[in-house]
């Protein structure tokens, strides 16, 4: 597969983009090579990876918990420390290797350790070779509030090789395709269709799936890389997606929801009430929620879980002088930016939510 060019750097896949990663290091002056692994990268990913390493820069591995709760300062401060202890300069490089937590926040290390070194992102999940690894965004979350401090920081490279998909779990891949479903949504109709059956889903059509999904969002990334307009469209989902997930990371007696799973709930809800406000057309409500329902499992929200999640959205960052906005569509490809939406339609797309898996 050929390299995706993005702002100022190259997105390259398996075989080519192993030897594209071996060319760059062999061609910089980096002091040394630190490579942040989760626990689950580590058991997984790192020999793998390590293997396919042709560098006479000495290596030092950082291993971070794995797991969304432990995107924060606190871990940040673990890997800081640990740069500080291994004689880190700014001529070293970070290399990170994982999920989406460990490339967004692998990346906010990076972009502010030293005030600033070099990374590049080898994403393992789905969701992170779609989505996370590939824009910029760097950073983490404040208590159980979706990724509130970061900067926007390219990486040097990323690598996508899709050989370490064999370690997820269908939950996981599941996941990850609902950013994929996401970028069909706001982008292309075409695309949107051809992810409406995937049950004969081989490996070639992934390889095919992902490469598509990248030039996606690299496209709209290229044409707003700040998030002053378009971008915001890629949030489709995310403004109730992102109270739902942290709702269910605070929340004691809930079970934490992985970030696509709560995404496609997000994507129900928000396709509801874009008909609601009579910018989606019913035919295309069903269409698309009977995709997503089939997809994914319900998770049920009582009233009070409902208050709880709709409070959240006050910290949502597309919100404008206290005012929360959302991204939503008039048709598949088609999203409208910066709409108000009142509580009762909120409450009111819970009540579809929870009655269409029940048609």
């Amino acid at each position: 597969m050929k390299p995706i060019q993005a702002l100022d750097y190259q997105v390259v896949f398996n075989q080519e983009g192993t030897t594209a990663l071996n060319d760059l290091l062999a061609a910089s002056s980096y002091s040394k090579i630190f490579v942040i692994v989760d626990t689950n990268t580590q058991s997984h990913c790192l020999a793998a990876f390590l293997s396919k390493l042709s560098t006479s820069i000495a290596i030092e591995v950082i291993e971070i918990d794995s797991g969304e709760e432990h995107k924060t300062i606190s871990t940040c401060e673990g890997v800081w420390d640990a740069l500080a202890h291994l004689d880190a300069d700014r001529k070293a490089v970070v290399i990170n290797l994982g999920g989406g937590v460990v490339t967004d926040l692998g990346g906010f290390v990076a972009s502010t350790f030293k005030r600033g070194m070099d990374f590049i992102n080898v994403p393992t999940t789905l969701l992170a070779m779609v989505d996370a690894s590939v824009g910029g965004k760097t950073g983490v979350d404040l208590g159980a509030l979706k990724n509130l401090i970061g900067v926007i920081n390219n990486p040097q490279m990323v690598l996508i090789d899709t050989t370490y998909l064999n370690s997820l779990s269908a939950q996981e891949m599941r996941s990850g395709l609902a950013e994929v479903y996401k970028h069909g949504l706001v982008a292309s109709k075409d695309y949107w269709t051809g992810l409406t059956n995937l049950s004969q889903l081989t490996t070639e059509d992934l390889d095919q799936i992902i490469y598509d999904s990248v030039i996606i969002k690299n496209t709209i990334v290229l044409e707003d890389p700040k998030e002053d307009g378009l971008r915001k469209a890629l949030n489709f989902g995310h403004t109730l997606g992102h109270a739902i997930e942290s709702y269910c990371l605070e929340a004691p007696d809930r079970k934490r929801l992985l970030h696509g799973e709560a995404i496609a709930i997000g994507m129900i809800l928000e396709c509801f009430i874009s008909e609601k406000k009579g910018l989606l057309d019913a035919t295309t409500l069903d269409q698309i929620t009977h995709v997503l329902s089939d997809m994914y499992p319900q998770s049920s929200f009582n009233p009070i879980e409902i208050e709880h999640i709709i409070g959240n959205l006050k910290y949502d960052k597309k919100n404008s002088n206290g005012t929360v906005l959302f991204v939503l569509l008039e048709s598949i490809g088609s999203p409208v930016l910066n709409q108000e939406v009142a509580h009762k339609d909120i409450k009111a797309a819970f009540d579809y939510y929870h009655a269409l898996y029940q048609a």
